[in-house]
């Protein structure tokens, strides 16, 4: 019996090969279309994601003891040596979050004024003295990692858009880039040598510390008017061991809807589990102040806020697209099924007046039409992929990979919008009397 039902599919989609032809075009298309749309939309997501990333650290971390503000329209006028310090020994403690695949780079700062000079060693003496700005952090910097593990980071990575003419400095020697306003005002170059210093507050000692200039840096911003060196320099030559101002972090983030909004004080408990759950910024920034005491961890809302705007509006045109392609791809089929029933009413009288119930007669012509809704998909996906790939490297300068999930969900898709446009027709199918019909009425 089983082996005869299936002979009676393949012979029903093997006839009106035309027919079928064009409703197997019709489903391909469709699903290739939306085989391009989710595979973009997987691939490039993160991708669109990790590229937010150059625009900047999405959190900025600062002693709690001095985070109470001194603005004036909108301008922060507290210096920015000023306040407490926090411990450099506890920056490891970041990747141990729950969401700490998510945090891809951070950088912890100190900043401060110094005295320079630049050494001339014709004449063995200091010449060119002026007040600078010295900023200590982190490039490549290797972090060793509770779990054994090392994790590579620094400012390089958190501010991506600087360039260096040159190379950065390396941290385990006395070096340092200097930005271009500060090389031009100061009358140096690559390979000069610059000597910092930090006063005594008696004014009787003065130590200077020869760092060798290996690059200029071009920030865009005030920056550029800085000497950049390692934080452990910055450190010693501040005379300020172990410690930093500010810390950089760049995360992985979810756009922000109305629930990641909530203040966490005032949800359920089961709320706020699903909050902690979810990457969130806030949600990241709560987790990184509880493993980092006495700190007050801020959101920079125009680059967070930024970022969850334009993916939410590309997630939003790739689902549109979807959701365009799999409707014109049900009104085809519901189109083709239609006509078929039609020209088959014989066919179908002639079955039921040989004993097959309406049942029979509409998983007859479900099976031929879900048969016919694999081909299509599995037609789309191999379309949809070569179609994500033109898609994906000229727009968004990335190629997805073909998946198996996106190949399930095609194929899922192309069955589900297959028998909702046959619906109809199959119903009125099945519904059919055998005596009008073989009787030519």
């Amino acid at each position: 019996m089983k082996f005869m039902f299936l002979r009676l599919v393949a012979d029903s989609f093997t006839r009106r090969p035309r027919r079928k032809v064009l409703t197997a075009a019709a489903l391909s298309l469709g699903m290739a279309v939306v085989t391009a749309a989710l595979s973009v939309s997987l691939d490039v997501g993160d991708r669109l994601a990790r590229e937010f990333r150059s625009l900047g650290a999405n959190l900025v971390i600062t002693p709690a003891a001095d985070s109470l503000p001194l603005e004036i329209g909108g301008v922060d006028y507290r210096p920015v040596n000023a306040g407490a310090y926090l411990p450099e020994a506890d920056l490891p403690k970041i990747k141990t979050i729950f969401w700490h695949n998510n945090i891809i780079a951070f950088a912890p700062v100190l900043q401060t004024q110094v005295q320079t000079a630049k050494w001339n060693p014709v004449n063995q003496q200091l010449e060119n003295r002026a007040e600078a700005s010295l900023i200590g952090t982190w490039v490549g910097h290797k972090v060793p990692l509770p779990d054994g593990g090392v994790f590579t980071t620094g400012i390089n990575q958190t501010n991506s858009w600087w360039t260096v003419d040159g190379r950065w400095f390396a941290e385990e020697k006395r070096e340092c880039v200097i930005g271009a306003k500060a090389a031009q005002r100061l009358h140096l170059r690559i390979g000069d040598v610059i000597s910092l210093n930090l006063p005594d507050p008696s004014k009787m000692v003065q130590l200077y510390a020869n760092l060798t200039i290996t690059g200029i840096l071009n920030t865009g911003g005030a920056d550029d008017d800085a000497i950049v060196t390692s934080l452990g320099q910055a450190q010693e030559i501040s005379r300020l061991p172990g410690v930093y101002r500010d810390l950089y972090v760049s995360a992985l983030t979810k756009p922000e809807d109305d629930f990641g909004r909530r203040d966490p004080k005032t949800m359920k408990p089961e709320e706020v589990e699903r909050w902690m759950c979810t990457p969130y910024i806030s949600s990241i920034a709560a987790s990184i102040e509880e493993v980092l005491p006495g700190t007050d961890v801020r959101v920079i809302r125009r680059v967070a806020d930024g970022e969850g705007v334009i993916l939410t509006r590309v997630r939003a045109l790739l689902w549109m697209v979807t959701f365009a392609a799999l409707l014109a791809a049900a009104l085809a089929v519901g189109a083709s099924a239609a006509a078929s029933v039609i020209e088959r009413r014989m066919e179908i009288g002639l079955m039921k007046a040989l004993g097959a119930g309406s049942g029979t007669v509409g998983f007859l012509l479900a099976a031929e039409q879900l048969l016919l809704a694999f081909v299509g998909g599995g037609i789309g996906y191999s379309l949809g992929t070569i179609l994500a790939r033109l898609v994906g490297q000229r727009i968004f300068g990335v190629t997805p990979e073909p998946s198996l999930l996106v190949l399930v969900a095609v194929l899922a898709l192309a069955a589900g919008v297959t028998l909702l446009g046959s619906a109809l027709p199959l119903r009125r199918a099945s519904r059919y009397e055998p005596a009008p019909i073989l009787r030519g009425e």
